[in-house]
């Protein structure tokens, strides 16, 4: 059994894939990379698989996400350094 259920476009040759599928007789949802180029055009390995059983936990922890937490935070200027560190390691 393969139902898909959508898809994001990652860049002009990826797409991130969401399948409900059936893999050596367990259930489960895939996420999986597809790219569409001259030299490959399919899956390929990067990717993760959620197990039916697994489903209820991955889907709280993406619910617990909020929008706030993914917006950007400012970034430092490159005239700003972050402060070197103060500890002088032992010479060899």
């Amino acid at each position: 059994m393969e139902k898909d259920i959508g898809k994001i476009n990652k860049n002009d040759t990826t797409d991130i894939i969401f399948r409900i599928d059936d893999f050596g007789g367990r259930t489960g949802l895939t996420i999986r990379e597809f790219v569409t180029s001259e030299r490959y055009t399919g899956f390929t390995k990067s990717g993760v698989r959620i197990l039916a059983t697994d489903f209820p936990k991955f889907k709280e922890m993406v619910n617990s996400v909020q929008e706030e937490d993914l917006k950007e935070s400012e970034k430092p200027s490159s005239e700003e350094k972050p402060e070197e560190s103060k500890e002088k390691l032992p010479d060899y």
